[in-house]
């Protein structure tokens, strides 16, 4: 790439000044106004005011206590949700997505919303674009998926206009942002992976809301019919009246459910951020602990964040000076392409090349197609997964890789591609011309083996602990990777996991029926592009199970879109990240049981504490309506409903709510019921 200047530092504080800044709206963060508004301003404070009034004009002060115990509800739910939010917001300062920007002719890194218009931003592969832009140098291929829905692949050459929240698959360049902050898609549509839509509250939430309504269009009816019955039919005084009516209205509203379950949700978040865990929303924890289905990638989560080559094995009887200049040959290649992956390190690492090739052109590894190329004077060369490099010539080597992979191994293969169609082994001398960097796949041409690179990732060292517990806990596991099905099957069986002995290399799966009816036969997958493994997904979804989906590359964004809760490692891409409900900020995987036995804490005790409310709200109303058919007068005193309500029921539930449970939830959407009938 030409050497580019980018903004001066007096031109980045101008615009910063003139507000031009890339200031992120987050559509899933809550202000504490929102925080202080939504628990002042709820329906029920609004009866419970009116309520007070009425008591106020009637001179029955003495049954205003009632009042108190509303008035501490909302400011602790209102002071357990900010000391939930500061630890947040803590946490994300600390880790908030950046950029690398040139300024001044050096590169930087600066978080995304301190970026400014006509910035200079380089972008990568696993980068997502944070404002809109326009490519001004080199060229990558850019999923738009989250934007369109479309998972294509889309070249960007310069001139190419990039768009906000879309991701980088491939490549690099240099762009200039051309509209940033409210002015850019990213407003709305970066974070659209892991906004919350309207309609999609968490089952709990969804039920309490049920309850809550049914409450409030009973308790107006009721109300009304005690007043009357009271005041018009028996001549009661207006003083006494008011207050058994409100004695009763009282006991019908169940005000302490929505403070149980915010202040609940904001103390097991407040727990799970000191754990490295971050969320970026409070229905990722419920849903994690419905899950049945759990899909995990090989690299990342079975294995450690860690590569590297075991052997570098010659596919032909080649000399000490030939695997010299093929070791060489190999540095150069993988210097010449801009990929930076755990791959790509691990390769540069192991073979150290002079520097003594020029690329002429190359093609980025691309998850679609399987390989990577690079055209230099001498030839064009190619490595990739072997069955997408060495196509029909495949099965002559089939037996060597398949050992190979036996053993846990990724294969690669890195060869040389021929122009004339003839292999006449890679030690020959002779010269042959160059043919152009293919982008659209190698079927029907030929490709000459010169090494089998083999690499290893290092399983993780709790890794069968792990799966030993979902498995005792019924969660299925599936493993689902661009690797080579053997291999991955391997990794399982090491790791301990369920069923790994049935496996399936997913590019022998053609049709959506295919894929769906493997989805249910079978626990690997291996070789599976990106749309795959969305469709993977959704085939799962399709058949009422609960999907989680953890990944940390571009290639697992579209599947963890389309989960019912996504999980990404925060050492994995950026785009991963954003489009994720849930990251672990250190990757390690061990703290999946720890969420997962958060949300089923949280869910089981509620529903136990949630009886304990609704026996009381049951109570009162049964009790209204025998007095309204009797024509008796409410027996019971408001001061008498909020000493229950506050030492049997309030005060005991929040303590249920603390108790450790972690029994199996069953039951997915509209399954879910307030006793704990259906645990097991």
């Amino acid at each position: 790439m030409d050497r580019v200047m980018g903004l001066s530092e007096e031109q980045v504080r101008e615009l910063t000044v003139a507000g031009k800044t890339n200031v992120q709206i987050d559509s899933t963060a809550k202000t504490t106004q929102d925080i202080i508004k939504e628990n002042v301003l709820t329906y029920f404070n609004l009866i419970f005011l009116i309520l007070s009034v009425l008591l106020i004009i009637a001179g029955a002060f003495t049954s205003l206590t009632f009042l108190p115990v509303v008035i501490a509800n909302t400011l602790i739910g209102i002071f357990q949700e900010l000391r939930a939010k500061k630890v947040l917001d803590n946490l994300n300062i600390l880790h908030e997505p950046t950029a690398t920007c040139i300024r001044e002719g050096l590169e930087k890194k600066v978080p995304i919303d301190k970026l400014v218009l006509g910035d200079v931003i380089v972008l990568g592969s696993g980068n997502q674009i944070p404002a809109d832009a326009v490519v001004i140098s080199g060229e990558v291929s850019v999923n738009e998926s989250l934007l369109t829905g479309e998972a294509d692949e889309i070249t960007k050459a310069p001139g190419a206009e990039l768009m906000s929240g879309s991701f980088v698959v491939s490549g690099t360049c240099c762009a200039r942002l051309t509209r940033v902050g409210e002015d850019s898609y990213i407003a709305d549509l970066m974070l659209k992976a892991r906004t919350m839509k309207k309609g999609e509250e968490s089952e709990m939430i969804r039920s309490i809301n049920y309850i809550v309504i049914a409450a409030g269009i009973l308790i107006i009816p009721i109300g009304i019919a005690l007043f009357t019955q009271s005041f018009v039919v028996q001549h009661n005084p207006f003083s006494e009246s008011v207050v058994s009516m409100v004695a009763a209205v009282v006991g019908m509203i169940p005000e302490g459910l929505y403070l149980l379950v915010s202040v609940t949700l904001a103390t097991s978040s407040v727990l799970l951020a000191r754990r490295n865990v971050m969320l970026h929303d409070m229905k990722s924890i419920e849903t994690l602990a419905r899950v049945d289905t759990l899909c995990v990638d090989k690299t990342g989560t079975i294995t450690d964040n860690s590569m590297l080559v075991a052997e570098a094995v010659p596919a032909d009887n080649f000399t000490p000076d030939q695997i010299r200049r093929y070791n060489n040959l190999v540095g150069d290649y993988v210097e010449a392409l801009p990929d930076d992956n755990i791959t790509m390190r691990a390769l540069r690492e192991y073979f150290h090349g002079p520097g003594s090739r020029q690329a002429m052109s190359m093609f980025p590894f691309s998850s679609k197609y399987k390989y990577s190329s690079v055209q230099f004077m001498d030839g064009t060369y190619v490595m990739g997964a072997p069955e997408f490099v060495l196509c029909e010539n495949y099965e002559k080597y089939s037996d060597q890789i398949e050992s190979y992979a036996q053993r846990g191994l990724r294969v690669l293969v890195f060869g040389r591609l021929l122009s004339d169609g003839s292999m006449d082994g890679a030690g020959g001398s002779q010269l042959r011309a160059s043919v152009p960097v293919p982008k659209k796949g190698l079927a029907g041409l030929q490709v000459e083996p010169i090494f089998f690179i083999l690499l290893q990732n290092p399983l993780r060292e709790n890794a069968a602990r792990i799966f030993q517990y979902f498995d005792r806990q019924g969660v299925d596991i599936k493993v689902i990777s661009g690797d080579n099905p053997v291999t991955v099957s391997e990794v399982a069986r090491q790791a301990g996991i369920k069923n790994s002995d049935k496996y399936v290399d997913a590019s022998w799966l053609r049709s959506d029926e295919e894929i769906a009816e493997a989805a249910d036969k079978y626990a690997v997958f291996g070789r599976v592009t990106p749309e795959q493994k969305q469709k993977i997904i959704l085939a799962l979804k399709a058949r009422d199970h609960i999907v989680a989906m953890t990944g940390d590359g571009v290639n697992d964004i579209l599947a963890m879109k389309n989960a019912d809760c996504s999980v990404a490692m925060a050492a994995g891409s950026d785009a991963a990240v954003q489009a994720s409900q849930v990251v672990l900020l250190d990757s390690d995987f061990a703290h999946m049981p720890q969420i997962v036995g958060e949300g089923r804490r949280i869910i089981n005790n509620i529903q136990r504490s949630a009886t304990l409310f609704l026996v009381k709200n049951m109570f009162s109303l049964f009790l209204a309506i025998f007095s309204i058919i009797n024509v008796l007068v409410y027996p019971l005193q408001p001061s008498q409903i909020s000493l229950v309500s506050a030492f049997n029921i309030g005060i005991p539930a929040f303590f249920l709510a603390l108790e450790p449970n972690s029994r199996r939830i069953e039951g997915g959407s509209g399954k879910w019921c307030w006793v704990p009938c259906r645990q097991v």
